[in-house]
């Protein structure tokens, strides 16, 4: 199977599972409704952000929130696919990053568009520290960050490598 369907199946099934994952949490939870599943540790919670990480950016006006939370990410999706298909030759784990994080910005954007705001779930804690709750679609952003950075050093070492050995 050639990459670009690899990718494909894999940007499908992030997508299922992110879009499965917010109307599970939607349909058997009231709004702030948290399930202690690891008690001291983790949650479920019914969390819906009107902004981006943090819940950053949630209070701007109507206007600034559409184009920084819908038309530009719409924007960004375009320019990711040219990224994944710029890659799909070059390296794997950068084919692999793109495709996570357009994945990723594609299931927010969903809720965005459909719900003026994102569905998030995954309450991490630990004592006095709480993390932000957050939903496959960011989990899948975040890990493809660490694919890119490895990709990264990779392809330096690569160079460095290379040029030694020249």
């Amino acid at each position: 199977m050639n990459r670009i369907w690899q990718m494909t199946l894999l940007i499908v099934g992030i997508l299922f599972l992110d879009q499965f994952s917010k109307g599970a949490i939607q349909s058997s939870f009231k709004l702030g409704e948290t399930l202690e599943v690891i008690p001291g540790f983790f949650n479920l919670t019914y969390v819906r952000n009107p902004g981006v990480a943090f819940g950053m950016g949630g209070s701007f006006p109507d206007v600034v929130r559409m184009v920084l939370f819908k038309i530009l990410p719409v924007i960004a999706c375009f320019w990711f696919v040219y990224l994944i298909w710029d890659a799909r030759k070059k390296s794997y784990l950068l084919c692999l990053a793109y495709s996570m994080i357009f994945a990723g910005a594609v299931g927010n954007l969903i809720d965005r568009i459909s719900l003026d705001y994102v569905v998030d779930m995954f309450d991490f804690y630990y004592g006095g520290w709480h993390f932000a709750a957050f939903n496959v679609a960011d989990a899948s952003i975040s890990v493809a960050a660490g694919i890119y950075i490895i990709d990264y050093f990779l392809t330096e070492y690569k160079g460095k490598k290379k040029s030694a050995n020249t």
